[in-house]
């Protein structure tokens, strides 16, 4: 399966990523680095595009939840935070249904990045299987902390990823 196509603009206080493809567990370990990183550089505003975003999974969407409560502890989306733009009906009745709607200011229109914004290429860091189940398991146990309704959806989920990450870490032994 395809995954999605990552791309980053900077400005001075805000991280622009645009979404292209499918948003699914398979980049959301490139995701999660990116996010990581330009937080670690001080960035607090990040506008995710997701105009050319055809499908987001549990997965990546736990991985933006994830990032969305860091940024957000009291749960509540601040001055600053995560902006998502253009999300597809799809994709908002997603976010809607799993609990998450709340972190997230959505927005329709034009991304609007001062003039001294520049393009950053994300490497890849090329994920493992372990590091892609890994983030998984991660992922699901985000949304069933998030939302208790969300245990019954991700239980069996989380407890296939879980003996599937046991399994890969036996072996690499």
């Amino acid at each position: 399966m395809s995954s999605a196509n990552l791309s980053v603009l900077v400005g001075k206080k805000t991280a622009c990523l645009r979404i292209a493809g499918r948003a699914n567990f398979a980049s959301s370990p490139d995701f999660r680095a990116v996010l990581s990183g330009l937080s670690e550089k001080g960035y607090k505003h990040f506008v995710i595009d997701l105009t050319d975003c055809v499908l987001m999974d549990s997965t990546f969407l736990g991985v933006l939840a994830g990032f969305g409560m860091k940024l957000n502890p009291k749960g509540a989306p601040a001055e600053l935070g995560i902006e998502l733009l253009n999300a597809t009906t799809r994709v908002s009745e997603l976010l809607e249904n799993l609990g998450a709607v709340h972190l997230f200011r959505l927005k329709n229109g034009a991304v609007e990045m001062p003039d001294d914004a520049k393009i950053c290429e994300p490497a890849s860091i090329n994920p493992t299987h372990e590091q892609i189940t890994r983030t998984s398991l991660e992922a699901h146990q985000t949304l069933m902390a998030m939302n208790p309704d969300n245990v019954a959806r991700f239980k069996d989920v989380a407890q296939f990823l879980s003996e599937d990450l046991k399994s890969l870490e036996k072996s690499a032994e």
